[in-house]
């Protein structure tokens, strides 16, 4: 009965489409994308804080509210988060984080390849559903190689084959249980390790769902799989089952479960060989770093890749325009990168008077994307939840953030201390320092000697953020009361109401945004959360 009465309730409210023409054409509901963007007599290009979205009706609650969203043309993610590959930002303990919450991590490309790939190994083998190259020891080592092994890994259980390799007979397995009272660091392991007979083992071709069973009924924290001669071929670790179910949103491939990941590359020619090791690694998605990315050079390589690399998807970029991303469409890119010198570090709009303000940048180039299936990535001006709510509200299918993450635990370096205050390092990859490390080559493309190097962004310190585990969860909230009171249920419900002409939008005075931040306090704290 309070069903029906809430369906009468709904009939009789008004709906914008019952408001009259007059009133709906006379900007009191705000105007539409293409009166703001297109339709614009005055030749101005808006940044996220010159546009408001204006509110719309709230008929569901706040944890009705999908942002889950598209990554790329095959990858979709739960929560539309991206770290950017930034050597300040996103390491594998960035990655690692970002997709348990939901998101990705793009490792960043300052580093030799094979370490860069290291990385991408690193969160790949995080989270397996089968580990299929754990690291075996040999009944002949020692407690000394155990710890060695153990100090270097961070982690203590060990599978122990004849060889003390994978694919070698499987003779027993060590743990924490087994070394922890053992004194001398000469003893082999066969002296103290769990034999092979009191091991519960699966055998090869078990499936996930049952190989998991085993593991719980056994209450064991480990359970090696292995073929009809008895050789490892596999494991299955209890904290990948915990983790499964303390991050049910996490970002996996359907195949083994691995966490999502993905790393950013150059245009030289030796970034070829960097992208075919990351591929050995196992990565997901590569990103073509490019503060312009409308070159020959990146043509050439995201041709390169999908001819080389058909089953990893890449995304290009950087751009702000439709005919920037037509070229990079054209040329096989499943994903965009949006934004030209507009992020907090970076200075290329000043240095080289190139670029965009980034609310017209998304809202073209997402437009224009569309056509084509090609999602796309607001890269850059975040700086709260309402700007990543405008970015998704004007077409971008994820955002891509840096100092928005940097001062985070799991971002790389060490905190300091500065007046007080507790502090990260934080530096564009445009800044002198960075390009010193390797970034120069996202730059300037081609492989001709520069004796001058010309710095496009700075290097700075952003404030301790805590972890990810709270910080993450903080800005999904942020985003779903946006989305709730614009009136919209999902992120493919922004986008359809924004090409629909149904989600409207007004340009803010600079005395409006000030108006809608806080002031008229003599003092005040901030908290996010």
């Amino acid at each position: 009965m309070s069903d029906e009465k809430t369906e009468t309730r709904e009939a009789k409210r008004p709906k914008l489409t019952d408001i009259d023409e007059e009133t709906l054409n006379s900007g009191a509901e705000g105007f539409t994308a293409t009166e703001v963007f297109v339709k614009n007599k005055s030749c101005v290009a808006y940044t996220y804080d010159d546009i408001i979205v204006m509110p719309g009706h709230i008929g569901f609650g706040l944890g009705d509210v999908d942002i889950a969203s598209q990554l790329t043309k095959n990858i979709t993610l739960q929560i539309p988060f991206v770290s950017s590959p930034m050597d300040t930002v996103t390491e594998h303990k960035m990655a690692i984080m970002m997709a348990l919450q939901g998101g990705i991590g793009i490792i960043h490309s300052n580093l030799k390849p094979e370490d860069q790939a290291a990385e991408v190994r690193k969160v790949k083998k995080f989270k397996n559903g089968f580990i299929n190259d754990p690291i075996c020891l040999s009944p002949d080592d020692t407690l000394e190689d155990v710890m060695r092994t153990k100090q270097m890994l961070g982690f203590s259980s060990f599978p122990i084959t004849d060889t003390g390799k994978m694919g070698g007979r499987l003779v027993g397995i060590i743990s924490n249980r087994d070394t922890s009272f053992i004194d001398d660091p000469k003893v082999k392991i066969k002296e103290f390790m769990t034999d092979r007979a009191s091991l519960t083992v699966a055998k090869e071709g078990v499936s996930l769902l049952e190989a998991n069973k085993m593991l719980k009924d056994s209450k064991k924290g480990k359970l090696p799989v292995v073929n009809e001669s008895d050789e490892l071929v596999a494991l299955i670790a209890r904290t990948d089952l915990q983790k499964n179910r303390d991050n049910p949103r996490a970002s996996k491939d359907s195949v083994n479960k691995q966490l999502l990941c993905g790393a950013s590359i150059g245009t030289r020619p030796d970034d070829k060989n960097r992208a075919k090791l990351l591929a050995d690694a196992g990565v997901d998605v590569i990103v073509v770093d490019s503060s312009q990315g409308d070159s020959i050079y990146q043509l050439e390589m995201v041709a390169f890749l999908k001819e080389n690399l058909p089953s990893i998807d890449v995304i290009a970029g950087n751009v702000v325009t439709p005919s920037q991303a037509h070229h990079l469409i054209e040329a096989g890119a499943d994903g965009l990168r949006v934004g030209m010198g507009i992020g907090s570090i970076c200075t290329t709009q000043e240095v080289c008077a190139v670029g965009r303000a980034q609310a017209s940048a998304v809202y073209h180039v997402s437009k224009y994307a569309r056509k084509f299936g090609v999602p796309t990535i607001a890269d850059g001006g975040i700086k709260s939840t309402g700007h990543i709510t405008k970015a998704l509200c004007l077409g971008a299918g994820c955002v891509m953030m840096g100092s928005m993450l940097a001062g985070t635990d799991e971002a790389p370096g060490e905190y300091f201390y500065q007046d007080g205050v507790r502090l990260k390092r934080y530096r564009g990859m445009g800044s002198l320092e960075a390009m010193g490390s390797g970034s120069e080559k996202r730059y300037v493309w081609d492989t001709a000697a520069t004796a001058v190097k010309v710095a496009q962004g700075v290097s700075g310190a952003v404030t301790d953020k805590g972890t990810l585990r709270r910080y993450i969860p903080y800005l999904m909230q942020g985003v779903r009361h946006g989305l709730q009171d614009a009136g919209i249920r999902s992120v493919d419900e922004a986008r359809q109401r924004l090409y629909d002409s149904k989600l409207r939008f007004e340009i803010r005075s600079p005395a409006a945004q000030k108006e809608g931040g806080v002031h008229g306090l003599h003092s005040y704290q901030k908290r996010l959360y």
